[in-house]
C-alpha cells in the first residue's frame, strides 16, 4: 500500500502530514502528486470528497519551498468558484506549510480591497482567489501575474456552471506559456475538455473514478411526494422534511438541507429553527462574515442544520457531516453528485435523502441516467405516520350498514297497503259535493309588437287605402246642388 512517504514529498511536508494524523493517500493524491512533483502537467478527475485539495497543495508546497516571492508577483495561483472553496483551499496551505516559510493572500470578494492589496504589496507564494476578484485586483494595477509558475485549477466543471470560463480563459493569458497547470474537476464536460485540450501541454491524466459517480457509503434514498393542493405544497414539503429528520432518530447527529433557491434556503431555516431545529442559512446574498461564522459553526459542532444553496456544494471539506438532506431536487444532475458528497467522505459512512414533486421527475430520471442506477423509493414518513394513528376496528364490533334518510315521499310510495274493507268501514260517508266547474284553459295575453315588428306594423297602416262612409251616408250630402237650393 502506499504511503505518503514513498510520494518523494519534502521531509517538512511529511512532518505536517504526520501531525494531522494522516498515513496513507487517497487514490487521486497517490495518483497526482508524482506527476506535479516531477513538472508535468495534471489533469485529475475524481468525484468529491476524494482529497483533491491535498492533491495539489502538497506537491505546490513541496515544490515552492525553495525560492521567495517579489511584491504583486505571486509565485503561484489556485483558483476556485466560490468564497467558501477558496477560504478552504488557504486552511490547508496553513495546515501544511507549518514548517515552512511561506506566504499566502486570498482574494475573495466581500473583504476589503486595502487588506488584500497590503498582502500583494509584501510578496506571495501562493495567490488563492475567485476568477473576479483577482481580475478586479489586475484591472486596478495591483497585481501582475507574470511570475506565475504553477497554476491550479480546482473544480472546473463548477466554473463552467457558474459562467467563469470566458475569466479563465483571460486569466490563463495572462499567465506565462511556461507556467505548470494542475486541472481539477469532478466532471468533464465537452467545455472544458476544449479548455484542457487548449492550456494543457501533455498532461498525466488521472482518473481515479467514473465520472459523476455517488460514493459507494451513502446510503441514498428518495420520498415521492404530492401536495393535497397546489397552494399547500411549501408548507407540506416543509412538514415531510421534518418528518423526515424525526425519522432518522440520533442517527442524525448533523446534516445539510440543500435547496435550490436562496429564498427557500431562508424560509426552510427559519422554519426549522421555529420547530426547535438548531438551524442556519448560508448562500451568496449574505456578508462574508456571516457565512464565515454560520460555517465554523457547523464544522465546530454548534450547529446541527445548515440549510445551503449550491454555493456550500462543491468543494467544501466539512468532516463528519451525517445526513444530506435535499429538500429540492437539483436542476443539474451533477449537483446532486457534488450535494450527496458532503457526506460519506474519506469512506465514512453517510445518508442522503431528497424529496421529490410530480414536477421534479424530469430532473430526478436525469440524475438517475446520470448516476447509472435507480435511487431507492421511500415510505413518505406522514402518510406513515397518519395511518399508524387511524382507530382500528374493534373484531367483535357487528357491522353497521349505512343509514339511509327516507323522505315523506318514498315513506309514503313505501307504506303498506290498507285492505279494502277496513277502508270502508273506517271512513265516513261524505255529502255529495257540486261538481266544479271544468278549469278554462288561461291564455296568455298577446304581447305588443317592439321595436323593427312595431315599425312594420306603423308603415302598414300608413299605406292601407282609405275607406268611405258606407251605409250611414247622411241623406242631405246625397242631394244635387239645385236640390238642396230649393230646399
Amino acid at each position: 500500500m502506499t504511503k505518503f512517504s514513498d510520494l518523494k514529498l519534502g521531509p517538512k511536508v511529511l512532518k505536517a502530514i504526520t501531525d494531522t494524523g494522516y498515513e496513507t493517500p487517497t487514490p487521486i493524491q497517490a495518483g497526482a502528486i508524482p506527476p506535479a512533483l516531477e513538472g508535468r502537467d495534471v489533469l485529475g478527475i475524481a468525484q468529491t470528497g476524494t482529497g483533491k485539495t491535498a492533491a495539489f497543495v502538497l506537491p505546490m508546497i513541496s515544490m515552492l519551498a525553495r525560492g521567495r516571492a517579489r511584491a504583486r508577483m505571486p509565485r503561484s495561483l489556485v483558483l476556485a468558484p466560490t468564497r467558501e472553496l477558496a477560504a478552504q483551499v488557504a486552511e490547508n496551505f496553513d495546515k501544511y506549510s507549518t514548517h515552512l516559510k511561506l506566504t499566502k493572500a486570498l482574494l475573495i470578494g466581500g473583504v476589503s480591497f486595502k487588506e488584500q492589496d497590503m498582502l500583494i504589496d509584501r510578496g506571495v507564494d501562493v495567490l488563492i482567489a475567485t476568477p473576479g476578484r483577482l481580475l478586479d485586483h489586475f484591472e486596478r494595477g495591483k497585481l501582475l501575474l507574470t511570475g506565475v509558475q504553477i497554476m491550479v485549477v480546482d473544480e472546473a466543471d463548477r466554473m463552467l456552471d457558474m459562467g467563469f470560463i470566458p475569466d479563465i480563459e483571460k486569466i490563463f493569458s495572462l499567465t506565462p506559456f511556461t507556467r505548470q497547470t494542475l486541472f481539477f474537476s469532478a466532471t468533464m464536460a465537452p467545455e472544458i475538455e476544449r479548455i484542457t485540450n487548449t492550456f494543457l501541454s501533455n498532461p498525466a491524466r488521472v482518473e481515479v473514478a467514473r465520472q459523476s459517480s455517488a460514493s459507494e457509503t451513502i446510503v441514498q434514498s428518495v420520498v415521492e411526494f404530492t401536495a393535497s393542493r397546489k397552494d399547500r405544497q411549501s408548507q407540506e414539503k416543509r412538514n415531510v422534511l421534518r418528518a423526515m429528520i424525526e425519522a432518522e432518530g440520533a442517527a442524525c447527529t448533523n446534516a445539510i438541507v440543500f435547496c435550490n433557491r436562496k429564498t427557500d434556503v431562508d424560509i426552510v431555516a427559519k422554519s426549522l429553527k421555529t420547530h426547535g431545529y438548531d438551524a442556519a442559512p448560508i448562500h451568496g446574498d449574505l456578508e462574508q462574515s456571516k457565512r464565515t461564522e454560520v460555517l465554523q459553526g457547523f464544522r465546530d459542532g454548534n450547529l446541527r442544520f445548515l440549510c445551503a444553496s449550491d454555493v456550500a456544494a462543491r468543494g467544501l471539506d466539512i468532516p463528519n457531516v451525517s445526513h444530506v438532506f435535499n429538500y429540492d431536487v437539483p436542476s443539474h444532475a451533477e449537483d446532486y453528485v457534488h450535494r450527496i458528497g458532503r457526506t460519506g467522505r474519506a469512506g465514512r459512512a453517510g445518508t442522503a435523502l431528497m424529496i421529490s414533486t410530480p414536477s421534479d421527475e424530469k430532473n430526478l430520471t436525469a440524475i438517475e441516467t446520470l448516476i447509472s442506477s435507480t435511487i431507492p423509493r421511500a415510505e413518505n414518513p406522514l402518510a406513515v405516520a397518519a395511518v399508524a394513528a387511524a382507530p382500528a376496528p374493534a373484531a367483535d364490533a357487528p357491522e353497521k350498514k349505512p343509514s339511509r334518510r327516507r323522505t315523506s315521499a318514498s315513506r309514503t310510495r313505501t307504506a303498506k297497503p290498507v285492505e279494502a274493507d277496513a277502508v270502508v268501514e273506517a271512513a265516513p260517508v261524505a255529502e255529495p259535493q257540486a261538481k266544479p266547474e271544468e278549469a278554462k284553459p288561461r291564455t296568455r295575453p298577446e304581447r305588443a309588437p317592439r321595436g323593427k315588428a312595431r315599425q312594420e306594423q306603423d308603415r302598414g297602416r300608413r299605406n292601407d287605402p282609405v275607406v268611405g262612409m258606407g251605409d250611414h251616408l247622411p241623406s242631405f250630402i246625397a242631394l244635387s246642388f239645385e236640390e238642396r237650393r230649393v230646399s
